[in-house]
């Protein structure tokens, strides 16, 4: 399935097995989240909702390796939505390789022009590479495209951008 044709929408039985599988994630518990994973069928393993959770699952798992496969073929099925190309940076980045992750987003700043997820990966990747004054555009350009307050207390907090905290206004 490719982006520009609808997403189908998932029906009982998987819908209630992604919803659980979501909650457990929220209970930080990946093991029961990939149990209720395991619970939906073959043919919709594909769909994007039930590959970001599967992403969720490897991420707060730590193997990012898996994580960045389920990334990168959220991009190849997905091309339009940005949770492929930012899951995928941020497996790459865990998996120390954050100019490589640099470089594979950088082409969805043209593509998701604006995202504010997108712009705060970029500035955090940059300011990693040691590009500050990037870093420093780039935090710019998600707060200008997202809530402000949102992206400025994600900004504090993340150690990324640590770098940048004296420079982010109060």
């Amino acid at each position: 399935m490719t982006s520009n044709q609808p997403l189908k929408v998932l029906e009982a039985p998987e819908i209630h097995h992604l919803r659980a599988a979501e909650g457990w994630l929220e209970l930080k518990n990946h093991t029961e989240a990939n149990n209720e994973l395991k619970r939906i069928g073959v043919e919709w393993r594909f769909h994007a909702e039930v590959l970001a959770a599967r992403w969720k699952i490897y991420a707060m798992a730590k193997h990012w390796e898996f994580a960045h496969t389920i990334a990168h073929g959220m991009t190849a099925l997905y091309p339009d939505q940005p949770e492929g190309w930012i899951y995928r940076s941020v497996a790459l980045h865990e998996m120390k390789r954050t100019c490589e992750a640099w470089h594979s987003l950088f082409p969805a700043t043209d593509k998701f022009r604006g995202n504010p997820e997108v712009c705060l990966l970029m500035a955090r990747l940059s300011c990693q590479l040691g590009r500050t004054e990037e870093a420093r555009g780039w935090l710019q350009d998600a707060m200008k495209n997202g809530d402000k307050k949102t992206v400025k207390l994600e900004a504090m907090v993340e150690p990324d951008l640590e770098p940048l905290w004296e420079q982010i206004p109060k």
